[in-house]
């Protein structure tokens, strides 16, 4: 599938994630109706009156991935709708929270949630849209899904929910500790990131009548995108271009983030010492140069490309193994592969 051809597919598929997203949504009557304004401000649709909107609201790479999984082995993507939606709610349930908790208060460019109403009701937000993940999984049925296979796509949405909160963890409990390995690193991003875009790819090649085989195939693709995804934000968010991600240069670093490069840097033989005195105490701009300077020395850089490649093979085996050597042609690795050389 070319580029246009794939344009096409999320042309078509995009306008119906969001409706049945917005059905999911149409609950909310007062006196409870501020919940659920909270819940479309943060999705983009309304403003802090809870007028409808039309704000920048993300990608859907998520659900997108889970339909162009079910429809690459013979599925009706139709089918697997509700759980594409439910997987896209889970992700914005996590960023509520996310954002409460690394004390966030900017998303796309407005204020996050907790920001305008405050942790208690953000919390609670968080938590419905969480419960509203699941109800969407279970209007399965009615798109003519068996019983069976919604149990066994809920099973795999709770596998990913759990996934979810130990990487969540793991990445609270290094802002505690001076040092983290690269291994702790990759496990803590297993959970996550690659864990939901797993997700993606599992529940969509299960709704789409795949193979044992190919589901176990489609699943471990999908981890190495996720993986690979989060290692190019990492990149990304050290040499990316401003004028690109929106982002200042340097702008990780200055915050401190422990992400691969910098936990390489701060692991390797020469350049570590220095780096970890560096990052000891605040960052201001005036010593970038210096930590550019040591991540280049520690080759942070190269190290975490290596690791993009890597995973990339591992995806690309993958998908392979599950469509055969149409697998280079398919619209999934034209979505993964342009995630995967994003600059932004």
């Amino acid at each position: 599938m070319s580029n246009g051809e794939l344009s096409g597919f999320i042309g078509v598929w995009l306008p119906r994630v969001e409706a049945e997203m917005r059905a999911v949504l149409a609950v909310g009557d007062d006196p409870v109706a501020a919940h659920y304004g909270m819940m479309r401000y943060h999705l983009g649709w309304a403003d802090t009156q809870f007028r409808a909107q039309n704000y920048p609201a993300g990608k859907r790479l998520r659900p997108m991935l889970c339909l162009l999984t079910c429809a690459e082995v013979g599925g009706d993507p139709d089918r697997a709708l509700p759980a594409a939606v439910g997987i896209e709610l889970l992700h914005n349930f996590s960023l509520i929270h996310d954002d409460v908790e690394d004390g966030d208060e900017m998303r796309r460019h407005r204020p996050t949630v907790w920001r305008i109403w405050g942790v208690p009701l953000a919390i609670n937000v968080g938590d419905g849209m969480f419960a509203l993940a699941y109800a969407a999984l279970q209007r399965l049925t009615a798109r003519g899904v068996k019983p069976k296979l919604t149990l066994a796509a809920l099973d795999r949405f709770t596998q990913t929910c759990v996934a979810l909160t130990e990487g969540q963890y793991l990445d609270m409990s290094f802002e505690l500790r001076s040092q983290v390995r690269v291994d702790e690193y990759l496990r803590m991003i297993q959970g996550k990131t690659a864990a939901l875009v797993g997700a993606c790819t599992a529940i969509g090649a299960l709704l789409g009548g795949a193979s044992e085989a190919q589901q176990t195939d489609l699943l471990q693709f999908g981890q190495a995108v996720g993986m690979a995804f989060q290692i190019q934000d990492d990149i990304l968010g050290i040499w990316g271009d401003p004028n690109v991600t929106g982002k200042a240069a340097g702008n990780d670093i200055l915050r401190r983030k422990k992400s691969l490069p910098l936990l390489y840097a701060l692991n390797h033989e020469q350049a570590g010492d220095e780096a970890q005195r560096l990052l000891a105490g605040p960052l201001d701009e005036d010593q970038l140069p210096q930590v550019m300077a040591l991540l280049e020395q520690a080759g942070a850089r190269r190290f975490a490309e290596a690791q993009v490649q890597m995973q990339n093979a591992v995806a690309l085996n993958a998908l392979t193994s599950a469509l055969g050597a149409r697998a280079v042609e398919s619209p999934l690795w034209a979505l993964a592969d342009g995630l995967l050389h994003r600059t932004a």
